[in-house]
């Protein structure tokens, strides 16, 4: 396979062809909030020049009762940052106590105004005007600290800082931990991700996170805030493009030693340079209001998989092709068969469509025949299998070769109840834009028991070396262990345990469970690439798989591989216990990993940061026996056809609970957790679960060269989004993970949440199936419908487009023009 060729960093550069027709005129927008950017360079007259100019300079006011020490600390510091710049940036600082030089002549002197020490009502209703007239004309203004409170009774001024303190916010300076969200905003590039440092620490009366541009929070838990605290989003530092010039306020600064900080001094002097027009910066990338949803599909017709069928997983051709599989469940209300005598039981369609952006059209590529269509109701009745994944063959675009992960019903045992599981490779006829069903090439099959639901996985994906990831599910059933670990030997149906996830995600020997890693071949086979958890020689052989590139997975719906890096993101699917048991161990965890290497994550053995089940055992699998040890795991299971000894557990990055993020308990000596509610930490305090279903998405990955003019903000570059098919508590956020530990199970740094981008609620994205960025750099998003097993009117494909417009100031507004060319 030839590999696809990539741009410096990593990717294909891409021409996109915008569209221009949608099949569907049902379109969802974020309500625009006052201070967006297209507003903000609205209100300036393009015509006049901005104040300033190309001897830059820098007015620092601040109130006349200032605290001596804390005025002198603020004011050396921006002198230094000025005098001490490289010669292209360097600046001249005036510094003042007297509003006096608050009139229109003297204002527009100065590329930026900064508000130090300056809280309470100091300019009159005339110099307060003539500040307007200096933003609106495309001044700049960086509020330090207690300028949160200037001219407290002017909303205008409310909205040039963005927030105002909370009456409660606490007084003395501690020490906390800064999380610095933005990689790339002058103010925060180079800074570490996390940052200790002692300041005084505001909180905010109302949020301004979605109206404002937040590039740094305080992580609460590593300090006392108080009772009026802001709780896991608390920005300190944000920007945003405001009535046609550029604000900057960081809650920082509320001691004179902290402003001899080099890290501060670094934040402080970006903030300066986008502020006087000397670098260019987005601050509308996470203002709500800048992000617009589409729906791009319409219903299916009654009695009809005709536009989306239900839905299951998608992938993006370069071109700008979205195509989208239906699993087999019909519409509400189609004939659903649950009879095993009947020959007809659980058939489906599994459905391949495809919308193409030049025409705003859906066509449907081709239908399987799957088993999968087999109703609810309870877990020896309904079940999970069907048309479960797609990836797109990396030369997609030459060769129209399409991987579908699937259940054929012809391969169903009836009285075994047994399937075959396959990796299909099929090629699209361009001439007609369907599949060509004759051109299947089978890469991989395996047998999986459908006697009981559920969790199938689905995910595919390619690295940059053209090797397809696999996710498959452990084909089992926890109800028989009251939802905790999965891992009871009984029962069975036809000597085949459907109980015992032991026979399959903790087999070496088993592909269930896993995420296998091959390399697909011209003529339809695959090799092994090196690296993969197993040789299948270990133990003498027939003991261990060699496709099995990560074990101990329960239900992996979603995968992701960024081909920057070539990691490997995924998200599973957990059990029902709706809390922990001393007993028997965790609660229900939902999970997500980072994962770099080969290696078992623990299921059905341990979960989360290495928290252990309790083993079961014949002849009474109800009693308890020993915990398992996360370090040295062994397989005991009667139903294993694989090696006793088994890799260790890993910790993995991201585990929820009904209770909360990253539940953790006091351990004994023995390093087992106590369980008990009442100890439970939650290392996450950004999420909560509920129902709970993961469903990883993307690393997003920021194409300069690309001209979308709706391409999402190179803000989210490196980010990777995380969510859950519920709506409401469940996560749906992107992350920033720390690189040194990601791979080793470290938190993520810092969480921003996309509830408000990608929205939620009935009329919204509601059921989150599964959801990548386009070659556009538009994010596309399946929305399941509602209720399970069957497609609904609410069924679709979805499109978030950024329409806040491109970094401020625009390349000819920049100080000298100079910098023109880095736009």
């Amino acid at each position: 396979m030839r590999r696809r060729p990539r741009r410096p960093g990593g990717r294909r550069p891409v021409t996109f062809r915008r569209p221009h027709v949608f099949a569907l005129a049902a379109t969802l927008t974020v309500s625009l909030l006052a201070g967006t950017q297209a507003s903000a360079r609205d209100a300036r007259d393009a015509a006049d020049p901005m104040p300033g100019g190309d001897d830059v300079r820098v007015l620092v006011f601040h109130a006349p009762d200032a605290p001596e020490d804390l005025a002198a600390a603020g004011a050396r510091a921006v002198r230094r940052i000025g005098r001490e710049a490289p010669a292209q940036t360097r600046f001249r600082t005036r510094v003042t106590d007297d509003a006096a030089v608050f009139t229109g002549a003297s204002l527009r002197r100065y590329n930026a105004v900064v508000f130090l020490s300056s809280g309470g009502d100091l300019l009159t209703d005339a110099q307060e005007t003539a500040f307007r007239a200096y933003v609106r004309s495309g001044g700049g203004f960086v509020g330090l600290h207690d300028a949160a409170r200037a001219e407290p009774e002017s909303a205008w001024f409310t909205g040039l800082i963005g927030a105002r303190p909370a009456a409660q916010s606490p007084g003395a300076a501690q020490r906390a931990v800064v999380e610095v969200g933005d990689r790339v905003h002058p103010a925060t590039d180079g800074l570490p991700l996390e940052w200790a440092r002692e300041d005084v620490w505001l909180n905010w009366r109302e949020n301004p996170s979605g109206r404002v541009h937040t590039v740094a929070r305080v992580r609460e838990r590593s300090y006392a805030p108080g009772e009026s605290a802001n709780g896991w989003d608390h920005p300190v530092s944000w920007c945003r493009d405001y009535d046609g010039g550029r604000s900057f306020y960081t809650g920082l600064g509320g001691t004179a030693a902290g402003y001899d900080g080099a890290n501060f001094r670094k934040h402080l002097r970006g903030a300066l340079l986008w502020t006087t027009r000397l670098a260019r910066a987005d601050c509308g990338a996470t203002v709500t209001g800048n992000y617009k949803a589409t729906r791009l599909t319409e219903p299916n017709r009654p009695d009809a998989l005709d536009r989306i069928g239900e839905p299951h997983g998608l992938d993006i051709a370069e071109d700008g092709r979205v195509f989208f599989i239906g699993r087999g469940g019909g519409m509400p209300g189609s004939p659903v068969v649950t009879d095993w005598d009947d020959p007809r039981i659980g058939l489906g369609e599994g459905t391949v469509h495809v919308w193409d952006p030049d025409t705003g059209e859906v066509t449907r590529a081709g239908t399987l025949e799957v088993f999968g269509n087999k109703g609810g109701g309870d877990e020896l009745v309904k079940n999970e299998e069907g048309l479960l994944g797609i990836a797109l063959d990396p030369d997609f675009l030459t060769n129209g070769r399409v991987y579908l992960h699937w259940t054929p019903h012809s391969g169903i045992d009836r009285e075994r109840h047994m399937a075959q599981r396959r990796v299909s490779r099929f090629t699209l006829d361009r001439t007609s834009g369907t599949l060509d069903l004759s051109s299947e090439k089978v890469l991989l099959s395996w047998p999986v028991q459908i006697h009981s639901c559920c969790h199938a996985g689905g995910g595919m994906d390619f690295d940059s070396a053209g090797n397809l990831y696999v996710a498959t599910g452990d084909t089992n059933s926890s109800r028989f262990s009251d939802g905790y670990s999965g891992n009871n030997p009984e029962p069975d149906f036809g000597g085949v345990s459907f109980a015992d996830a032991r026979r399959t995600a903790g087999n070496t020997n088993d592909l269930n469970g896993k995420i296998l890693r091959v390399h697909p071949e011209d003529d339809g086979t695959y090799s092994i690439p090196e690296g993969n958890l197993f040789t299948g020689d270990e133990a003498g052989g027939g003991k261990t798989r060699p496709e099995i590139y990560v074990m101990g997975v329960r239900n992996p719906a979603r995968i992701f591989v960024d081909q920057e890096t070539d990691w490997l993101y995924a998200g599973w699917v957990g059990p029902d216990a709706a809390e922990p048991s001393p007993v028997w161990g965790p609660a229900k965890y939902d999970t997500f990993a980072v994962i770099t290497s080969a290696g078992n994550q623990g299921w059905p053995y341990c979960m989360g940061n290495r928290q252990p089940y309790r083993d079961r055992t014949l002849p009474d699998p109800t009693q308890p026996q020993d915990w398992y040890d996360c370090d040295a795991l062994r397989n005991t299971s009667p139903n294993n056809t694989g090696l006793v000894d088994i890799p260790p557990a890993r910790n993995n990055n991201v585990w929820y609970a009904p209770q909360g993020g990253a539940p953790d308990f006091p351990r004994n000596g023995a390093g087992v957790p106590t369980y008990r509610t009442d100890d439970q930490t939650f290392r996450l305090p950004w999420l909560k679960g509920g129902g709970q279903a993961a469903m990883t998405g993307p690393v997003y990955r920021y194409d300069a060269g690309s001209n979308s003019e709706t391409k999402w903000p190179a803000y989210w570059d490196g980010k990777w989004f995380v969510g859950d098919f519920y709506d409401g508590e469940q996560p749906r956020h992107a992350l920033v993970m720390d690189p040194a530990n990601a791979g080793d199970g470290g938190l993520p740094v810092h969480a921003e949440s996309l509830e408000q981008i990608v929205p939620e609620g009935e009329d919204g994205i509601r059921n989150l199936m599964d959801w990548k960025f386009g070659p556009d750099g538009a994010l596309y998003v399946l929305d399941y419908g509602r209720g399970f097993f069957t497609a609904h009117e609410k069924s679709a494909l979805w499109r978030v487009t950024y329409e806040g417009g491109p970094p401020t100031p625009l390349p000819g507004d920049l100080v000298g023009d100079r910098h023109a060319q880095e736009g």
